[in-house]
């Protein structure tokens, strides 16, 4: 058997597995980083977060980013290139944090890698049946392997296409395996660039698990502020947006998008939701005042969108409680728009559950790479069972 092989057959038969989380979201902010402990497969997975770091992207990364994402038009030489670069940036990355954390290499059984996604197409984005949903993610798994010496899983979405799903979110299956056990019905949202939940039905409650986007997140509010609130990256505790005014103009015109009025469940990324998008829409925007107006605006917009599909879901008079990750979770002011959209739900942080809400994405991440390796397919009604993950090997 070759020694990758042998390697891997022993991983899988551990009591116990380390693995490594990565999360590069569309927020475009850095690198996730989740060391996670992880015992056991199907419900009776435990996690246990051992170190997290976010390692932030320079200008200069986030300018080579935006060159292939999300562009309809791109360079085939740049896209070629970006995927080996950002695998061996993501590769430097980790040695470094590694090494910072005082942890080898060789105490680091997996590596989970989402990679960057640079184009996002469902089906409802370009209507060519033929084809249906897909996606793409870079950030090459094989020099990530090679550069760091671990066993990389990678590229988790495209077998939930293959079986039939829109690739995205795929938070379901981490939510399900980890808080699944749940006796009663509970959200865990989460608010990146985009907005997505899960909803779990609660042991003790009929009905199916059930995972949709909602719309933008913080991926307006954040593109808008770092072009017209230059050098700010975004609006630190919402101080922008609580100066401005909601425009009920503007917001019943970015509420005509098609994508709100699509059954769930539905997502979607920056091919639709934009600055060009916004401008379009808005027309001119120069004047101080009409630029807090928007922030404000487009705060509300993502929690008025979030609080509608929410209330679409069956069991939604069951429902107490939300729990919330993601960046959107220290934006005092999204907070408060969605609870006032939903006074009948209280909201928490993901903490209240245990799980740090900055590092819920890439701990997800490990997750599946543990019951891809140790189990294989998913227990979830109502979706197929997959195993999520390439696996790329050290030379």
């Amino acid at each position: 058997m070759h020694p990758n092989l042998t390697a891997l057959h022993k991983i899988a038969q551990k009591p116990e597995r380390i693995i490594l989380g990565l999360m590069s979201g569309t927020s475009m902010d850095g690198l996730d980083l989740a060391l996670c402990r992880i015992t056991g497969t199907d419900v009776d997975t435990t996690c246990h977060l051992l170190q997290f770091e976010t390692v932030p992207y320079n200008a200069d990364v986030k300018n080579k980013i935006r060159e292939v994402f999300p562009r309809e038009t791109v360079s085939i030489q740049s896209l070629t290139l970006f995927h080996k670069w950002f695998g061996l940036l993501h590769g430097k990355m980790i040695n470094e944090t590694l090494s910072k954390w005082g942890i080898s290499s060789h105490e680091v059984d997996l590596i989970a890698s989402h990679g960057q996604t640079v184009y996002h197409a469902p089906l409802s984005l370009h209507n060519l049946s033929e084809v249906g949903n897909a996606t793409l993610q870079l950030g090459d798994a094989d020099h990530i392997a090679v550069a760091t010496g671990i066993i990389t899983l990678s590229d988790f979405r495209q077998k939930q296409i293959a079986g039939g799903g829109e690739g995205a979110p795929l938070a379901i299956y981490g939510d399900a395996l980890l808080f699944g056990k749940s006796n009663e019905p509970i959200v865990l949202l989460n608010i990146g660039g985009i907005s997505n939940f899960t909803f779990l039905p609660g042991k003790n409650e009929e009905g199916s698990y059930m995972v949709t986007d909602c719309g933008p997140g913080n991926t307006l509010m954040d593109m808008f502020v770092q072009k017209y609130f230059p050098p700010l990256q975004f609006d630190e505790n919402a101080d922008l947006a609580q100066k401005g005014t909601i425009r009920t103009d503007w917001l019943d015109a970015m509420l005509q998008h098609p994508f709100f009025s699509l059954p769930i469940p539905k997502s979607t990324g920056q091919e639709l939701f934009n600055l060009e998008w916004i401008e379009k829409l808005a027309g001119p925007i120069s004047r101080d005042s009409d630029k807090l107006d928007m922030l404000a605006t487009l705060n509300y917009l993502s929690a008025l969108s979030i609080a509608k599909v929410i209330k679409t879901l069956p069991s939604y008079t069951l429902i107490e409680h939300v729990y919330v990750s993601g960046g959107g979770v220290h934006n005092p002011k999204l907070m408060k728009n969605i609870s006032a959209a939903l006074p009948e739900i209280s909201f928490h942080s993901m903490e209240m559950l245990g799980m740090n809400p900055d590092a819920k994405e890439a701990v997800l991440f490990a997750v599946l790479a543990n019951q891809t390796i140790a189990k294989g397919g998913f227990p979830l009604k109502g979706l197929p069972s997959l195993s999520l993950g390439k696996i790329s090997f050290p030379l």
